[in-house]
């Protein structure tokens, strides 16, 4: 097979995939897309040759957008390797790629005692911020508010009202997602620089 009919072979995969996923029938998809369902249906089984003008109507119907039904399926290596990163009273592992998807960064947090912040050093940065504890007790500071999150509990604020996560009575661990914002002022932040 020629790389040309493997990318096309995928976005037929692709678009058949995403319609089936939202349990539309052909004729469905191609109202959504002004197409015929019979040219539909031929573009998904390779009897039609895949034009640019067809595929960005079919895009669109799908909720997804050109580049993604067409990038490439090089998925080799799946598997991500988290190496620790270490600060003082912290520790990070990134879950998720450089480059993700829509801009999100998933991580693993430990934060113990050592890294107490005090009502003066509360962080402030354009975004929102989503965790869940996963083990220990947080404490999170949320402008006037100090709230304690359990175990299975899970928090989601604005990151410009002035916020700190500290552990709470012996070290904790937490699953956070932080936006292109977030991951700035969390990720790449001095030892010395208070730390949300």
């Amino acid at each position: 097979m020629t790389q040309e009919t493997d990318v096309d072979a995928l976005i037929r995969q692709r678009i058949r995939g995403l319609r089936l996923a939202r349990g539309w029938s052909l004729d469905a998809l191609a109202a959504r897309c002004f197409l015929s369902p019979s040219t539909l249906s031929r573009i998904e089984t390779g009897h039609r040759r895949i034009a640019l003008d067809q595929l960005v109507p079919i895009a669109r119907a799908l909720g997804t957008t050109l580049d993604q039904l067409v990038e490439s399926a090089d998925d080799e290596d799946v598997v991500i390797r988290p190496q620790p990163e270490h600060t003082r009273g912290q520790t990070i592992w990134l879950l998720s790629r450089e480059g993700a998807l829509n801009g999100v960064t998933v991580a693993k947090m430990r934060i113990t005692p050592e890294r107490s912040t005090g009502e003066g050093r509360l962080g402030v940065h354009p975004g929102r911020e989503w965790f869940t504890v996963l083990s220990g007790t947080v404490r999170l500071h949320l402008g006037e508010r100090t709230l304690l999150i359990q175990p299975g509990e899970a928090a989601e604020f604005s990151t410009m009202v002035p916020h700190a996560i500290v552990a709470h009575d012996g070290p904790v661990e937490i699953l956070t997602i932080f936006d292109r914002d977030g991951e700035r002022a969390h990720l790449h932040t001095s030892d010395d620089a208070p730390q949300p």
